[in-house]
């Protein structure tokens, strides 16, 4: 017998006829044995609707009434899918994220999980009870309700597999799995059966939708094997697992874009010890991440040009603050441009083998992409382009790293 806990997200649980769907996949799974836990988010689109009303009572509102407020779209769907396993003949019973406990830091609205205080549900689970549990959601150190951002219900769903000490965490979305890049621009995307937990990081904070990044970041730090799979369709799903699982690692499982980048040029700085403190620091306050750096060599010792990336969401903030330090820093001009895309090539195969940057550089010069910034890490090459390059260059590098299906 094993452990299993089950994770549907808001399209999967969309309306009734979907939530007994889910019911159904449950079911097989108690059939083949396995104890099991679910965890649901809220239905498609609700969340959002949850939101705007806060939003329409007051703009600046109270986060822990927020939280009140948007916690109650879970409660729906487990309430709901209890009646539908019930309906089915299994017992079953929902728990919200107080009634676990699932214990939270105090920060409403984006709350981080500590605990979980597993030993009710766990007896309930060993009694053959299915417990649905409300995911996205907890109970903070003021005794109210918590909620844990966007993406928060991948999260939950992860934590409560690593208390639970399942043997797996399936989350099921409205895709089949992972796939070596975005099927709609490549057509020849293949599904991977297995993936690392650090190659599944990388996707994720690049922009692959298919997992939330915290969420990978505890299955790695706990060692929790993570299926992803559809809950449309009987395909096997993809496993996100520990290095040890894959007896042969490909030299490249991925390559990710992300269109929410933008960049920032200053142009004629001080080419003095201590600018890009000055320069960094403030826009650390001003709480705008900084991702890609690169600094042109100064020819006179006076001056360089320092090229950065932020998120296009603080591009405007980011361009205010250095407005204001312009006369502290010494540049001559600034040159924002939120046209880019950063595309990376991502795999563990790259700590072994040389040359895969190179092989990334000589295929995008070949289609005449210019590369602006470029960054690497161990297992991790991105550069950034121009926006419109986008699809060539991911078709490109697809079909030079042999990740095209046959």
């Amino acid at each position: 017998m094993a452990r299993i806990v089950m994770k549907f997200g808001g399209t999967s649980v969309g309306d009734c006829d979907r939530i007994k769907n889910v019911a159904r996949l449950v079911k097989a799974e108690v059939e083949r044995g396995n104890e099991v836990a679910v965890v649901l988010s809220a239905m498609s689109g609700v969340t959002n609707q949850l939101v705007d009303y806060c939003k329409q009572m007051a703009p600046l509102h109270d986060q822990r009434e927020y939280d009140a407020v948007v916690a109650t779209g879970e409660q729906v769907t487990v309430g709901l899918l209890a009646i539908g396993l019930q309906e089915l003949g299994l017992k079953a019973r929902s728990w919200t994220g107080w009634q676990v406990p699932i214990r939270t830091d105090g920060a409403h609205g984006k709350a981080r999980i500590e605990t979980i205080e597993i030993d009710e549900l766990a007896a309930s689970i060993v009694s053959g009870q299915i417990a649905v549990v409300a995911g996205f959601q907890g109970i903070g150190p003021d005794n109210r309700v918590a909620t844990l951002g966007r993406g928060g219900s991948d999260t939950s769903a992860v934590a409560l597999a690593a208390a639970l000490n399942a043997d797996r965490c399936d989350i099921y979305t409205d895709v089949d799995g992972v796939y070596t890049t975005d099927p709609r621009i490549v057509a020849k995307a293949r599904k991977l059966d297995k993936i690392t937990y650090e190659e599944m990081l990388e996707l994720a904070s690049l922009g692959a939708k298919v997992l939330q990044t915290r969420s990978v970041e505890m299955a790695m730090k706990h060692r929790v094997r993570v299926q992803v799979l559809s809950s449309f369709s009987d395909a096997p799903g993809t496993l996100v697992c520990d290095e040890d699982e894959i007896v042969e690692k490909e030299l490249v499982s991925g390559i990710a874009y992300s269109r929410d980048e933008a960049k920032i040029t200053l142009v004629k700085v001080s080419d003095r010890p201590g600018v890009a403190a000055a320069i960094f620091g403030p826009l650390a306050d001003a709480s705008v991440n900084v991702d890609m750096i690169v600094q042109n060599v100064s020819e006179d010792g006076k001056s360089t040009d320092l090229t950065f990336t932020v998120t296009k969401g603080d591009l405007d903030r980011a361009v205010k603050v250095l407005h204001e330090k312009q006369g502290e820093l010494g540049y001559e001009r600034l040159v924002p441009d939120s046209n880019v895309v950063k595309v990376s090539v991502i795999g563990m195969g790259m700590r072994s083998h040389a040359g895969v940057a190179q092989k990334m550089f000589s295929t995008l010069a070949e289609k005449s992409i210019n590369i602006q910034v470029i960054s690497t890490s161990e297992i991790k090459v991105s550069v950034l382009i121009a926006e419109e390059y986008t699809e060539l260059a991911l078709r490109a590098l697809h079909t030079a790293y042999g990740l095209d299906a046959q």
